[in-house]
C-alpha cells in the first residue's frame, strides 16, 4: 500500500517484550483482514522492548508493506504508546488491541460493524476472562466498577484493549498517566456514543505479564484525576471556590458567635479552640478561593499553550522502508 493513500482502519499495537508472539498476530491478523472489504495498516508501537522484539517487527516490517513500526528510546508505558500509535494512524477509524495474543483479532469486524451502526467508540468485554481471579480479574472488577460509578460511564471491563475508535473522536483525546483505559470515560465529555460487545479472551501463552496487584493503585489516582477532568478541569474555581466559601462561611459563622460571647456576654474567648477553629476555617477558605483563581489561570494558559508528547521516538519503520 502506497504511504500516500490512506487506509480505511489502522490497527493500533502497543508492544513491549512480546518476540514469541508477534509474528502468529501478525498471521492472525492477516487472516482476519485480508478478505476483508477494506484496506488496513498495522502499527505496532515498541514501548522499549528489551527482548527481539524490534527484530521481529522489523522483519514483519519488510515481508508486509500494511505494517508500519514505531520505536520508543525506552518504556514509557501503555498509554504514551497508544497516545504515539493514534497520532500516526492514518485511517478514519482505529482499532487497538495487546501484542501478547489474549484479545483474539477475529473479533475485529464485530467491532467494526457496531462503528458502523452509528456508534463512536466500540469496547470489548472479557466476559468470560481467561486470567487468574485474586490478582486480576478481582482488581479489575473493582476497578470496573469504580470507574463506572465515578464517571458515570457504566462498561463491564474499561481495561480490555480490544476497542475501535472513529479517529476524530481519539485524536482529541489527551493521553498520560495510565489514562488509556479511561478513553471513553473522558471521551464521554465530547457527547460520544458508546457501545460494549462481548469478545473472546485466551490465556497467555507466552511471554510474561505486564500488570499486577499494584497497578490497581495507580488506576485509583488517575480516576481521581479523570473526574477532576470530565467535571472541573475547565471551571476549577467552582470545586475550590465552593469548598473555600463553605469553609469562609462557617469560620465566620463561629467568628460572629464569639464576638458575640466576647461582648454581648462579657465572656472572655481568648482561651477557647473555637477560636482557633474560626481562625482557621476562614484563612483556609481564602486560600482555597485564591487556588481555584490560579486554576482558573492555569486553565486559560494551557489551552493557548502547545501540548507536549509523553514519548520519545527512537526510529520509525514506514510504509516507505524507509527509517525516519
Amino acid at each position: 500500500m502506497s504511504s500516500d493513500v490512506s487506509p480505511d482502519v489502522s490497527l493500533v499495537i502497543p508492544v513491549f517484550n512480546e518476540e514469541g508472539n508477534l509474528t502468529k498476530l501478525h498471521q492472525e491478523i492477516t487472516e482476519v483482514l485480508g478478505p476483508y472489504d477494506r484496506s488496513y495498516e498495522i502499527l505496532f508501537v515498541d514501548d522499549g522492548s528489551t527482548d527481539a522484539s524490534f527484530a521481529v517487527l522489523s522483519s514483519l516490517h519488510h515481508q508486509d508493506s500494511r505494517v508500519r513500526v514505531i520505536r520508543f528510546r525506552k518504556n514509557f508505558g501503555q498509554t504514551a504508546a497508544l497516545a504515539a500509535g493514534f497520532a500516526e494512524a492514518r485511517a478514519p477509524v482505529i482499532v487497538t488491541l495487546d501484542a501478547d495474543l489474549q484479545n483474539e483479532p477475529r473479533d475485529i469486524p464485530l467491532l467494526l460493524a457496531r462503528l458502523d451502526s452509528g456508534f463512536d467508540i466500540v469496547c470489548g468485554w472479557r466476559k468470560n476472562r481467561k486470567d487468574p481471579f485474586l490478582s486480576r480479574r478481582l482488581p479489575s472488577q473493582i476497578a470496573n466498577w469504580l470507574i463506572s460509578v465515578t464517571t458515570g460511564v457504566r462498561l463491564h471491563d474499561y481495561g480490555c484493549t480490544l476497542k475501535a475508535f472513529r479517529s476524530d473522536v481519539v485524536k482529541n483525546v489527551h493521553l498520560y498517566g495510565e489514562m488509556h483505559r479511561f478513553i471513553p470515560a473522558v471521551a464521554s465529555s465530547m457527547g460520544v456514543s458508546i457501545d460494549e460487545v462481548v469478545v473472546g479472551h485466551r490465556p497467555r501463552s507466552q511471554g510474561e505479564s505486564k500488570y499486577g496487584i499494584s497497578r490497581t493503585f495507580r488506576v485509583i489516582l488517575d480516576l481521581m484525576t479523570v473526574k477532576f477532568l470530565l467535571s472541573y478541569s475547565s471551571r476549577p474555581l467552582q470545586i475550590f471556590g465552593s469548598a473555600g466559601l463553605l469553609m469562609g462561611v462557617a469560620g465566620m459563622f463561629f467568628g460572629a458567635y464569639l464576638t458575640w460571647v466576647k461582648y454581648g456576654l462579657g465572656h472572655a474567648i481568648a482561651g477557647r479552640p473555637l477560636l482557633l477553629l474560626a481562625s482557621l476555617l476562614m484563612l483556609g477558605g481564602l486560600q482555597l478561593v485564591s487556588l481555584g483563581l490560579v486554576g482558573e489561570l492555569l486553565v486559560r494558559l494551557n489551552q493557548e499553550s502547545r501540548r507536549t508528547k509523553p514519548y520519545s521516538i527512537r526510529e520509525t519503520l514506514d510504509n516507505d522502508d524507509e527509517e525516519k
